[in-house]
Parts: structure tokens; C-alpha cells; sequence
């Protein structure tokens, strides 16, 4: 269940549960309630942090739920829930529409081609309208919608929606917590519109769907049964995405929408064999989901849990697995025993013997694995497609504050940066200081509050520091560098010619070229440059940054018979590359946030005047219903407690939306700046 933050997304999956029978009240989260965010600083904030898993019925189908975070912070919650689910629901605010973190979700949704549904949220919000919401799936996210059903009434005045597959009404009295509802023929001032919708909806399968496409050609009746299969088929192949509609808070649209998992979104045998390779010979193997199949499976999330230790969450993809056997682990191509297999639901956890195909379980044993390992049958081993995930864009240095708390540090800030691949963690050899660096300032600083409540580790923290990359701005052609050293006995001895230039490449920011003919240095030594290069590459001449955007073409050079070797190589490019760079006129790079704000009028030209003071560039500006909502450029380092400033800008009645867009030059006075305090001037 993905979306923007505050669509509703916890709140709908709170409302599943209860339908489901799987909790007993309904958790509500602006109380601090909901069974899925359990962690203290869920509830308090009120926002999700960590991905839950749990697993509930409806009409004797299983169904696996992953309730993911909207805040951009904890992209990687989503990243690797999409990359082991099957499906997923889009929620969507019933005023706003799509917005910036529905974009980013949607689009990491299309990079594992998952088949989703949308679900119009919070129909009974004052502005709420779901065809202003569906203009803005269409137009924002370019997918097929195929609306199966409509609201009735909006506002306070929503009741309940037409079902356009069945055409008729539902409607919830909301006197049993919408346990129940009423099925009524469509309201009369509505028909119209339903035959509308439901004509377009024939339309749209129509174009992939030679079944419905014969019985339109030919007037016969389409029944429901036919609509149903052919928008499953269509969700499946990712031809249309169903759009449904209701209130979650309210209690009104949430069982047809489980209707419409069951019906549209695949179970693990709907899907295409999983891929992967043999981790030795790298050939091409595919695993289909039965049981009867060797085991595989895909290790997505590692959590520490103060009672049982290291859980390691995985899904199966194919094969059984029962508690106490051994796995292989196919990075480290070491076996590994799986103790106990739990069943979670939110925080709370269920023994079982076995684990089969599709199962999403966490296992207790797994010391040595890691988020995105294969778990597989030690006598069929395979490696699954690996996750990605962004590098880090904030870096702050923590420092505990007493000798008790140094080791305890160590190993807390080692078992957050197990959990998650976001968050990482550097010794400063000049400082000593240790450098956390992760998504955003809430991201940190969450973190940094784990690190006191789960690990009793009290720290300082540093401000926050800005991840720049430094790049160049012209080529440098054959520059020689030789290296040689005479000590007694054997010296050392290496001289390469290279070429360095600028180089940009939305897959790679580095290349390296081989270009040395007739052997004049030796096949075995050419690693050595690439290698020496690489690493002259994480220290930039500027200030210390990585390096990005570079392409190394290996020209020439001399080798000697006696005194060369893969170090002196090595060396040589290292000083090579430290010239060469100092010639390529080097900039320094800042990372520049996509910031949405969405403002009432009165206070726009406060906004916009305050964004263009932190070097912002502002794009476009559109109203969303009584709001104006402005888009801008802004760099990173001007974003610092724009919160709050925000706030008492607008009396806390404007909101926020920044997430990573990309790497661009800084300004000269700003590069003069940063490189100055770099070193201390």
C-alpha cells in the first residue's frame, strides 16, 4: 500500500484488518493507535517510518500487506517492498490528487513493473473531488485508468459508490462501523453518468481485450463476469490500472476494495517465473512459483528485535523451506540454518513449521545475511535480481557523549545501517569524528532517537552537512605522469599517457577506456590504473568530494621489465589522475531538491520571495483547489529548518513536499565559500 504522505495509507490498511477479522478494533492513527505503526516515534509523529508486514483473509484468499512510509526520507521502505510484492494499491488524497511522493512511487512501481489499482481516499473531505483526482492520474502519471466505480455525493454528503462492473449502489448506513452495507439501485440523478463511465470502461478494454471487443462490435451484452476478467487481465499485463473510490476514516469503500485485490491484482502463480543467475557460470536460470520447485528467496529487510535478535524478512519465491534446515546464501555462497520462521503481523509474530511459495515470513538464524541476499536450495543455487538504492544526500558527525556510550555507539549505529542500506556510517580520519549520512534531516533524526531508545546511547549531533560531488569542466588530452622509485634492489617503475574528460551518462558517472596498443603496458597492469584512478576519485582536489562525470581514456605508456608492477601502477595513476584534474578546471557540485509547496494565496508571495532568497528557481504555479501550489529548484544546503520557517511564514498553514532531483554546479562565490571552510581558511 504506497502513496503521498497523509493519503490515508495506514488508516485504509487499519480498516482491512478490521474487516478481515484480523484486529478486533479499529486503531486509529491520529491517536497513536494503529497496530501497524508500532514504533514509539510512529506514534507520536503520527507518520509510518518502517515498513509492516502482515497477512490477513478475505473470502479464503491470503492476502500479504506491506503498509509502506509516503515521506520521502524513507524511500528505501518502498523500494524494497515493491521489489517482493506482487501488487499494489496507490492511495490518493480526495483533494489533492496526485502529488510529489506519489510520483516517486509510482514511478519505482514501474521499475519492477508491479500491476496496481488506485484508491480516491478521503471522499468525505470538504473539497474533495474524484474527478479532478482522476484528471490528475491521467495527465501526472500517463497510466489507462479504468474506473469501476464512481462516488455518491462528496463531502460530508458521501454515501457510499456506484459499482460500474455490477451497475449497482452501495451504500453504508455508518451504524456498524461500516461493517455492512446496503446494495440499492444507482441513485437517479446519477444513471447518466454511470453509462457514461461504463461505456469508456468497455472502451478501454476494449483496446487489449478481443472478447470484449466482439461483443461490443456485435451488441451482445457484456456481463460483469466479462468485466471482471478482462480488467484483471489488463491489470496484470499492465495495460489499465483500476480506479476505486470510498473513505477509509469513515468506513465506507474498503471491502469492495478487497473485492478488487482478490479480483485484479495477481497472486504469485498469475506472474512470469522468477529470474536470476548461477552465481558461478552466470548463466541465465528462472524459478516458477510451486512449491514443488527448489527453495528461493529474496532477503528485503533486516530488523533488530530487543526479545528474538536479528529477523531477517524474506519473500519465497518458489519452493518450500520448514524451520531448522539449512539455506545457501548466495553472495557469501556459505550455508546458513534458519532457526524459526515467524509469521508477523505489524510487531507481533506467530511460530509456523514451513514456509511456500509467496509467502512473505521472517526468519530468526540468518547472521551473515544481508538486505538483498538469495536464499536458496544449497544443491540449486541462484542469485535474484539485487535491490538499488539511493546514496545517501545529508551527513551529520555524531559523537557520544561519554566513554560508556563509545562502544555502545559502534554496534548501534552498525545493526541501524544493517537494517537500512539508505543510512551509512564513516570514521573521518581527519577529524576522527564518526559521519552518519542518510535521505533527509527526519530520516537522521529519527535514527539518532533509535539510537537512544533501542540502544540506550546518549549523542551529540553536529549540523547537518551537504553531500557535494566535485566534476570537471574541460578535457585534458595525454597527459604523462611517470613514476619511479630507486631504493637498493628493486625500484619502481610505471609511466602512463591518459586522457580525461567530461563525461555525463544517466547510468554511469564514471568511464574508463583501454586504448594501449602493441603491449606497451602489459594486459595484467591495465586493472591497476583503473583501480588507482577509482580511488583518487573518492578525494577530490577541491575539497575532498567524490569525483563524478568522468571518462579516463588509457592512451599509452611504458612499462620496465624488472622494477614495474600493479602498485606502481597503481601509484602512478593515482598522481596521474590528482594532475590531470587540477588542469580540468574542477567545480563542486550541489545536490538541488524538487520542493512543492502548497500555500493559501494570501501568503503565495511570501512563499515565492522566500524561495528565490535561497537560491531557488521557481517553476511552475497552479491552484489546487482554495491552495496555490508553487514548484521550485532549491539546493539542499539553503533547505536546512525550512520547516519551521515555513510554518511561522504562513501561521502553520502551508506544507511541504523536497525530494532528491539532481547534481548541478554551484555558484562561483558559493564554491569559493565551501572550498575556504573546507580547509579551514
Amino acid at each position: 500500500i504506497m502513496a503521498h504522505i497523509d493519503a490515508g495509507k495506514t488508516t485504509t490498511t487499519e480498516r482491512v484488518l478490521y474487516y478481515t477479522g484480523k484486529s478486533h478494533k479499529i486503531g486509529e492513527v491520529h491517536d497513536g493507535a494503529a497496530t501497524m505503526d508500532w514504533m514509539e516515534q510512529e506514534q507520536e509523529r503520527g507518520i509510518t517510518i518502517t515498513s509492516a508486514a502482515t497477512s490477513c483473509f478475505w473470502n479464503d484468499h491470503r492476502i500479504n500487506i506491506i503498509d509502506t512510509p509516503g515521506h520521502v526520507d524513507f524511500t528505501v521502505e518502498v523500494e524494497r517492498s515493491l521489489r517482493v510484492l506482487d501488487g499494489a494499491v496507490a492511495v490518493f488524497d480526495g483533494v489533492a490528487g496526485v502529488e510529489p511522493q506519489t510520483e516517486t512511487v509510482w514511478r519505482q512501481a514501474d521499475r519492477y513493473n508491479v500491476p496496481r489499482m488506485c484508491f480516491v481516499n478521503k471522499m468525505d473531505r470538504t473539497g474533495a473531488d474524484f474527478f479532478f483526482v482522476l484528471g490528475t492520474i491521467r495527465e501526472r502519471l500517463g497510466c489507462k485508468a479504468a474506473v469501476v466505480q464512481l462516488p455518491i455525493g462528496s463531502e460530508s454528503d458521501f454515501a457510499g459508490v456506484v459499482d460500474l462492473v455490477e451497475m449497482n449502489a452501495l451504500v453504508w448506513q455508518g451504524e456498524d462501523l461500516g461493517a455492512s452495507w446496503d446494495v440499492v439501485d444507482i441513485p437517479e440523478d446519477m444513471v447518466d453518468t454511470a453509462e457514461e463511465y461504463r461505456s469508456e470502461l468497455i472502451d478501454v478494454l476494449s483496446e487489449f481485450d478481443e472478447g470484449i471487443l466482439e461483443k461490443f462490435v456485435g451488441e451482445e451484452e457484456i456481463s460483469a463476469d466479462d468485466i471482471r476478467s478482462a480488467v484483471r487481465v489488463g491489470t496484470l499485463a499492465g495495460y489499465c490500472v483500476p480506479i476505486l473510490t470510498g473513505t477509509a476514516f469513515k468506513n465506507k469503500g474498503v471491502q469492495p476494495l478487497l473485492d478488487a485485490v482478490v479480483d485484479y491484482l495477481p497472486s504469485p502463480i498469475d506472474l512470469p517465473p522468477v529470474e536470476g543467475v548461477h552465481p558461478r557460470s552466470g548463466d541465465a536460470l528462472e524459478r516458477g512459483a510451486e512449491d514443488s520447485n527448489p527453495f528461493a528467496a529474496l532477503a528485503f529487510k533486516i530488523m533488530t528485535d530487543p526479545h528474538v535478535g536479528k529477523l531477517t524478512y524474506f519473500r519465497a519465491y518458489s519452493g518450500v523451506l520448514n524451520k531448522g534446515s539449512a539455506v545457501l546464501n548466495s553472495r557469501t555462497e556459505n550455508k546458513e540454518r534458519i532457526g524459526r520462521i515467524l509469521e508477523m503481523h505489524a510487531n507481533d509474530r506467530e511460530d509456523r513449521d514451513d514456509v511456500r511459495t509467496g509467502d512473505i515470513v521472517a526468519g530468526i538464524g540468518l547472521k551473515n545475511t544481508r538486505t538483498g541476499d538469495t536464499l536458496c536450495d544449497p544443491d540449486h543455487p541462484i542469485v535474484l535480481e539485487q535491490l538499488e538504492f539511493p546514496e545517501p544526500v545529508i551527513h551529520v558527525a555524531v559523537e557520544p557523549r561519554s566513554k560508556a556510550d563509545q562502544d555502545k555507539m559502534g554496534k548501534a549505529l552498525s545493526a541501524l545501517a544493517e537494517e537500512d542500506p539508505t543510512f551509512t556510517v564513516r570514521g573521518d580520519e581527519e577529524t576522527g569524528q564518526t559521519i552518519i549520512g542518510g535521505m533527509g534531516e527526519l530520516h537522521l533524526e529519527v535514527l539518532v532517537d533509535r539510537m537512544l531508545r533501542e540502544f540506550r546511547v546518549d549523542a551529540n549531533v553536529g549540523k547537518p552537512q551537504v553531500a557535494y560531488r566535485e566534476t570537471i569542466t574541460r578535457a585534458v588530452n595525454d597527459h604523462r605522469y611517470t613514476h619511479k622509485k630507486q631504493t637498493g634492489g628493486s625500484g619502481q617503475f610505471a609511466e602512463i599517457v591518459a586522457s580525461l574528460e567530461p563525461f555525463e551518462d544517466e547510468e554511469s558517472t564514471y568511464l574508463f577506456e583501454d586504448n594501449v596498443t602493441g603491449g606497451r603496458i602489459p594486459k595484467e597492469y591495465i586493472p591497476s590504473v583503473d583501480a588507482g584512478v577509482q580511488l583518487a576519485t573518492t578525494n577530490g582536489p577541491l575539497a575532498g568530494y567524490q569525483v563524478l562525470g568522468i571518462k579516463v581514456a588509457l592512451n599509452d605508456g611504458k612499462a620496465h621489465d624488472v622494477d614495474s608492477s600493479e602498485m606502481a601502477f597503481k601509484i602512478a595513476a593515482q598522481a596521474w589522475f590528482r594532475e590531470a584534474m587540477r588542469m580540468a578546471k574542477p567545480v563542486l557540485l550541489e545536490p538541488v531538491m524538487s520542493v512543492e509547496v502548497v500555500t493559501p494565496e494570501d501568503y503565495m508571495g511570501d512563499v515565492v520571495g522566500d524561495l528565490n532568497s535561497r537560491r531557488g528557481r521557481v517553476g511552475q504555479m497552479e491552484a489546487r483547489g482554495s491552495n496555490q501550489v508553487v514548484s521550485a529548484q532549491v539546493p539542499l544546503s539553503e533547505m536546512f529548518g525550512y520547516a519551521t520557517d515555513l510554518r511561522s511564514r504562513t501561521q502553520g498553514r502551508a506544507t511541504y513536499t523536497m525530494q532528491f532531483d539532481s547534481y548541478q554546479q554551484t555558484p562561483g562565490s558559493v564554491q569559493e565559500e565551501i572550498t575556504r571552510r573546507i580547509h579551514g581558511e
